[in-house]
């Protein structure tokens, strides 16, 4: 199962790597409630005013005290940016201005999975027994285009036969079908049997960190990479990783070997990637969801 933390450190991971730096770090000696408006962490070797995450929270440090390792947040230091301000338990991350917070690698990720669609979608399923007296049935609202419809049929052959002549109705009367979405199905279907129909929809985004990421936007999991690339791209677009300042000895060197606008061509090969495996996945849908004829009334 792949989760919205495990998406966000592999992209942490692949940004580090393209942009060659490593963010200073330490981790907090107490815990901290979200209302506190100090912190007290293991180490201030690297510690200055301005940005500091913690966890998934951006906080703004307006002084320290290099004797008791305590910092001091300005009065608009907790939840930075439109973070969300919470509690802390001792020994979590704290990184000195992050190069690529955590919130700006989640939205990353969620502006991917909602620009992959409807090239890329999600597929959902649903089922309803079959009544010879009624042959309009409600679907699930995020039903965007029906993929296929079959019923299981008599016998012990467990097979799902096809339905051909049927109509989608995405503008369905929501006071007779608690939906938006509604099939009619005009062919003939022995009562009482299952009918599956298989559909897609549009992608749900994460929100907390533990979401699954196939359950929840309805991708396969060979999507992940798409959505991994994708957000690389977006993020190396804004910064020039040839030009980052280095936390070592070798800063002086390595800058000087590095010309201006190097991150531009990263960001480049990366987003070519992207393009790469997202025609892919469109290919592999259209092969696995071909176009099926079907008819209506």
């Amino acid at each position: 199962m792949t989760t919205l933390n495990d998406l966000v450190e592999e992209v942490s991971l692949n940004l580090a790597g393209y942009t060659m730096r490593q963010d200073r770090s330490t981790h907090l000696s107490e815990q901290a409630t979200s209302s506190q408006e100090t912190m007290k962490i293991a180490s201030n070797e690297n510690i200055a005013k301005g940005l500091v995450e913690v966890g998934d929270e951006l906080v703004w440090v307006d002084t320290f005290d290099r004797s008791s390792n305590t910092l001091t947040l300005a009065p608009y230091g907790r939840g930075f940016n439109g973070t969300l301000a919470t509690s802390h338990a001792a020994g979590e991350r704290v990184t000195i201005a992050p190069t690529f917070p955590r919130q700006a690698i989640k939205k990353a990720i969620n502006d991917t999975i909602l620009a992959v669609y409807p090239d890329i979608f999600g597929v959902g399923q649903h089922t309803f027994t079959w009544s010879p007296a009624k042959n309009t049935y409600a679907l699930p609202s995020d039903a965007e285009t029906v993929l296929a419809v079959s019923y299981k049929s008599i016998g012990a052959s467990e097979e799902w036969v096809p339905v051909r002549n049927w109509r989608l109705d995405s503008s369905a009367d929501v006071s007779d079908f608690n939906s938006t979405s509604s099939l009619t199905i005009y062919s003939y279907v022995d009562p009482g049997r299952d009918v599956k129909v298989v559909y897609a929809r549009q992608p749900l985004t994460l929100e907390f960190a533990d979401d699954d990421f196939n359950l929840t936007t309805g991708f396969a999991e060979s999507v992940k990479d798409v959505i991994v690339l994708g957000s690389s791209a977006r993020l190396l677009s804004f910064v020039d990783p040839g030009r980052l300042t280095y936390s070592a000895p070798e800063a002086d060197t390595q800058s000087g070997r590095i010309q201006f606008g190097s991150g531009s061509n990263v960001a480049r090969y990366v987003f070519a990637l992207y393009q790469q495996r997202l025609n892919d996945e469109v290919r592999k849908l259209k092969r696995r969801y071909p176009v099926r004829v079907h008819y209506t009334r």
